[in-house]
């Protein structure tokens, strides 16, 4: 379905500007149009080829053939009609950059939510090896004074160990959705962040979750 930005009359105005662009065939409209949107919209043929073969009947465009391609290319009459038609095109530029902008906050929310979940369960780990580390072993209290020592020793070093992975792991943590967020400003700004984007992003994020998390119950 066309979004609400394509009102009547607005998807052949983008069409006729994709062309001032450069001539392009019909695949590649469909391309630009998906990449202008960070993926979240692309059309189909049905949609495309039947307003180009309109602007063609109007003069807008015009089409030649190579190879096994049809490609498209604008008139100066269609430049005539873009030009009057600018501030619409201004205002469907201005939709398009908002809409891609919601994609990529969406992502970083995202992010930000699965790198919070992780941080909370390595903390909650550390804090359990910190308390496993002040607990004395009923066996260590009816042993020797030795064993006893060499066992409360153990734990307390197992728990600064512990403490010390989680201070390293929450700074990977953050330096990764530094990283990201940067990376995502800059793709969202060339209409580059994708709804799938999204998608690998949260399920390679639960991986890695459930990867950790397996470590330490392992331990």
């Amino acid at each position: 379905m066309t979004p609400p930005v394509f009102a009547h009359g607005n998807l052949r105005l983008y069409l006729l500007a994709l062309l001032d662009e450069r001539p392009r065939h019909g695949y590649e409209l469909i391309q630009a149009l998906s990449d202008r949107f960070g993926g979240t919209y692309s059309p189909s043929a049905g949609t495309i080829y039947p307003r180009l073969a309109k602007l063609e009947e109007e003069g807008l465009v015009t089409k030649s053939t190579d190879g096994r391609k049809t490609v498209y290319e604008i008139t100066d009459a269609g430049r005539a009609e873009l030009e009057a038609r600018r501030p619409e095109l201004d205002a469907i530029e201005d939709d398009l950059t908002d809409s891609v902008r919601r994609l990529a906050d969406g992502v970083r929310a995202e992010v930000n939510d699965a790198m919070r979940t992780l941080r909370a369960e390595l903390a909650s780990a550390a804090r359990e090896a910190k308390r496993a580390a002040t607990r004395t072993p009923a066996s260590a209290a009816g042993g020797t004074g030795a064993t006893g020592a060499g066992a409360t020793g153990g734990t307390g070093a197992a728990s600064g160990e512990s403490i010390r992975a989680v201070h390293e792991a929450d700074l990977v943590i953050n330096e990764f959705r530094q990283q990201l967020r940067t990376d995502l400003r800059t793709r969202a700004h060339h209409g580059r962040v994708t709804a799938e984007s999204v998608s690998l992003l949260r399920a390679r994020l639960a991986q890695v979750r459930a990867d950790v998390l397996a470590t330490l119950a392992e331990r």
